[in-house]
């Protein structure tokens, strides 16, 4: 049979090499890399069957993106974080909605092979379904909807304006559909913005509602939170190799969305202020 194939993941040199001198003494064929960016390529060229990273890395992602790429490029992978900080709170929960087994450093060596010889033993805990977020977005697009409402509702300033949920919500699906279609495109952020029909229609709608700008900006404030909302419940199944770069493009292009809204709600003011 041969030997159970293990990437391990730690930018501590020392730990890299003494580790990985160890689990090749006990019979695992040992890939070690320094860094995230190191790791993914690894996974990405390679097939493993054990997982063993460091939860805080330096630079950009952390033990999590590595965790998330193997889940998604070889998910009958066992997959095992290792931390210094004994007591985790709320966050440990969302971790472990991705990892099978958090270890705590330092560790035994003895009871370090043995847990991961068990858990390989094991295997996966459970299959996960690792989505992108756009794909999030799109299946929760009617419960993102009815969030933001909820929180409008709470906002005394919007609601003074009397609408009916078709009149207050109307927009945001066309919105939700331009996100998800943002985040599957190749455009940078901070590049010129989509121009969005919807988002145009949207301003001058608005303005003849009687919106005031501050009400614009703070809609579109309470979308962005309804938006991270979702993703937050759905951190079982997310992607967290590209999370960030998605989280960076929703709010890059919700603020574009209500740039092109506000132009065309000012224009719409212009408009209003010209003698009849």
């Amino acid at each position: 049979m041969a030997p159970a194939k293990l990437l391990l993941v730690d930018d501590d040199e020392t730990i890299r090499l003494t580790l990985g001198i160890i689990l090749r003494k006990h019979g695992f064929n040992v890939t070690v890399a320094a860094t995230v960016t190191e790791a993914l390529k690894h996974i990405s060229s390679e097939a493993f069957d054990v997982l063993l990273s460091d939860l805080h890395m330096p630079g950009a992602g952390d033990g999590l993106t590595v965790v998330s790429a193997m889940r998604h490029a070889n998910p009958k992978a066992v997959t095992i974080l290792l931390s210094s900080f004994p007591h985790m709170d709320a966050a440990a929960q969302a971790i472990l909605l991705q990892t099978d087994e958090i270890l705590v450093k330092p560790m035994d060596v003895t009871m370090l092979v043995e847990a991961i010889k068990q858990r390989l033993a094991a295997g996966p805990t459970r299959a996960r379904l690792v989505e992108s977020v756009a794909a999030i977005l799109e299946r929760s697009s009617d419960s993102t909807i009815n969030d933001w409402y909820e929180l409008v509702e709470k906002e005394e300033t919007l609601m003074a304006i009397p609408m009916t949920f078709q009149q207050r919500s109307g927009h945001l699906p066309q919105v939700i559909r331009d996100l998800v279609l943002r985040l599957r495109s190749s455009k940078s952020l901070g590049s010129k913005e989509l121009f969005s029909a919807a988002a145009t229609e949207h301003g001058t709608v608005r303005r003849k509602q009687g919106y005031s700008a501050a009400m614009m900006v703070e809609e579109s404030r309470i979308l962005q939170v309804s938006v991270f909302n979702t993703l937050q419940k759905n951190l079982a199944n997310i992607d967290f190799s590209v999370v960030l770069i998605g989280v960076m493009t929703i709010a890059d292009e919700v603020d574009s969305q209500l740039s092109q809204a506000m132009k065309s709600y000012l224009a719409e003011s212009i408009v209003d202020a010209l003698p009849a």
